[in-house]
């Protein structure tokens, strides 16, 4: 369903050029290697068509050379005494050494040391807090006692006037006095005072 726009490429020839880059490149790669061994080789076919005749062969002892050498002007002379033991070398590292388990001990305790103090003034708030805490739970309680003294009093004195009250409900009755006459009497009066 895609459309072929004048500037889109068609897909064939995409994969034929990208195909046709991938081979550029692999020749680019793997060119010059394979140019030169070529020519070797002629050389070599070359060399020994002619020269077989010419020459006797070589005796040499190649057990003794390594397959890879390294050309004098490269190599490193320290690289082969590195397995010799240098006093003054091993000394040196060895002090290195203790220099850098000494750094990393201080490191370390000045670490320790900063994580001791953050606990301890993690602490010291606590310790303020749950001051503060107790300061509040002990006002609440001196509070809750004084209410609760308070409200004995209180019932104490509602005993006491309940107990006057009916002590003095008690002498009306004896001496005549009715709930009923009593407010019938207050009523007229009641009337009177407010006509």
């Amino acid at each position: 369903m895609a459309l072929n726009h004048p500037g889109s490429c068609n897909p064939g020839l995409l994969k034929a050029a990208l195909a046709l880059m991938a081979l550029c490149l692999v020749g680019y790669i793997l060119g010059p290697p394979l140019y030169w061994h070529f020519i070797e080789g002629l050389a070599a076919v070359s060399r020994s068509s002619s020269a077989a005749a010419a020459c006797s062969p070589c005796q040499c002892d190649c057990s003794s050379q390594h397959l890879l050498t390294i050309p004098l002007g490269l190599t490193n002379a320290s690289f082969a005494d590195c397995a010799k033991h240098d006093p003054e070398v091993s000394e040196d590292t060895e002090k290195n050494f203790v220099d850098l388990l000494s750094e990393e001990l201080i490191l370390r305790e000045a670490e320790a040391l900063e994580s001791q103090q953050h606990a301890d003034m993690a602490l010291l708030e606590a310790k303020k807090i749950t001051s503060q805490y107790q300061k509040e739970a002990d006002k609440c309680n001196s509070g809750m006692e004084t209410c609760e003294e308070a409200r004995e009093k209180a019932e104490e004195a509602l005993m006491a006037q309940k107990r006057l009250t009916a002590m003095w409900e008690l002498r009306a009755h004896q001496r005549g006095w009715k709930e009923g006459v009593a407010k019938s009497r207050t009523q007229p009066h009641g009337n009177v005072q407010a006509a």
